[in-house]
């Protein structure tokens, strides 16, 4: 799908990518006076009634999130009730160390109707899409790739494969961890891999999860399940390359024996829902996510561990802000101009940096190798469960 423009004139934006964050970010300037073009290599997201198979990934929508969607129309079509939607709250969360460590959260406790929702990445970019589609000031380039881009005071300009340019004001690199827009800007970033993998499947399981998601620190990475609608998890396991590659080579039945058993059998006996698959863990952490007539947001901007579900939150937070600065400026400002779009940066330096510091502290702590801390980092944990309001803080947060 490909909407011709309704002008020749500069748009104001140009996204390129149309992920999660960038279709958000598209969708939260519908109401504005911002001329936006989208550009997106892939075709988009079949209609949700022809998709039976469940996605190996999934993301951990946190409340604040969950009301932005709602703001940009999206999260109302979202129906927790209807079986083709296949949303599911987080009712509470179980953290276990890895020498008898624990900490619980709970919703009813912090006084939250949930800790966050669980949702297919499909779901969310099917509805984001059909948004999008229906949007007056947004012309869709779809399927399309850039080939060139170009940066100088009056305009940017992109050089589609297939011959056309487009002009604006402002180009959005929304276009994942590996951005083409942000090596083609010239913005160099620092990876460091932590040479894990992120193992991702669904499974039905015999006992009920009752809305709760499960976390153990293991000396053999990081393991999560996440309720998922019905009796079913979704799992997500960061663990060590080799170990990675070998739960991928297991047949489906012993995949599912080493999964229940990595979780002390706490939901019985479970049963393989999809092909598990695995990406590849690194951080990354960019200088600078403004320049001239750029701004960068999602993972383009940022990436951190998945221990803490934040991933897509943080995307999500990008696209809200950098909405917020562009929506509320004065008419005669230029949206590419840099004053501008360091408000924008400002305002989501802070938590990106905490989070990422974070995360990578707690990957760090419960490194195998790092086995005489083990006593600490497990008292640390038993030491937060036994204080409300450490544990109230930390819930606060992830409600946003």
């Amino acid at each position: 799908m490909s909407r011709s423009p309704v002008s020749s004139e500069p748009y104001d934006v140009i996204i390129v990518g149309a992920g999660l964050a960038g279709l958000a970010l598209a969708v939260a300037l519908r109401g504005s006076r911002l001329s936006i073009a989208l550009v997106e290599g892939r075709a988009p997201q079949p209609s949700r009634a022809t998709q039976t198979d469940w996605d190996t990934r999934v993301y951990a929508i946190s409340p604040s999130n969950a009301r932005f969607l709602d703001g940009i129309g999206v999260w109302r079509h979202l129906d927790p009730d209807s079986p083709q939607t296949r949303l599911v709250p987080v009712q509470q969360m179980s953290v276990h160390g890895d020498q008898g460590g624990s900490l619980d959260f709970s919703a009813y406790a912090s006084g939250a109707d949930e800790l966050a929702w669980i949702a297919e990445s499909s779901l969310l970019q099917h509805e984001l899409w059909e948004t999008a589609k229906r949007q007056a000031n947004l012309d869709l380039y779809c399927p399309a790739r850039p080939q060139a881009l170009d940066i100088d005071a009056p305009a940017a300009r992109l050089r589609l494969e297939d011959g056309r340019t487009l002009r604006a004001r402002l180009i959005v690199a929304a276009d994942g961890a590996d951005s083409w827009t942000r090596q083609a800007a010239g913005i160099e970033v620092h990876f460091q891999p932590y040479e894990q993998m992120g193992v991702v499947a669904n499974f039905n399981c015999s006992r009920p999860h009752r809305a709760t998601a499960f976390q153990w620190f293991r000396r053999d990475g990081i393991l999560a399940w996440l309720p998922l609608p019905g009796e079913r998890i979704s799992m997500v396991w960061s663990t060590p390359e080799r170990h990675a590659r070998e739960l991928l080579a297991l047949p489906a039945e012993e995949l599912s024996q080493r999964v229940a058993a990595a979780g002390n059998d706490h939901l019985g006996a479970l049963d393989l829902l999809t092909p598990p698959a695995a990406f590849p863990l690194r951080l990354m952490r960019a200088p600078q996510v403004v320049a001239p007539r750029l701004a960068l947001i999602g993972d383009a901007a940022h990436t951190i561990h998945p221990l803490s579900g934040h991933g897509i939150n943080l995307g999500f937070k990008d696209a809200q802000a950098l909405a917020a600065v562009l929506t509320a400026k004065p008419e005669h400002v230029d949206c590419g101009e840099l004053p501008l779009l360091r408000a924008y940066e400002r305002t989501r330096s802070e938590e990106v940096r905490a989070l990422q510091f974070a995360t990578h502290a707690l990957q760090r702590l419960f490194q195998p190798d790092l086995a005489p801390l083990a006593w600490l980092r497990n008292t640390g944990l038993n030491l937060t469960n036994a204080l409300p309001v450490i544990k109230n803080a930390l819930v606060r947060y992830a409600l946003g």
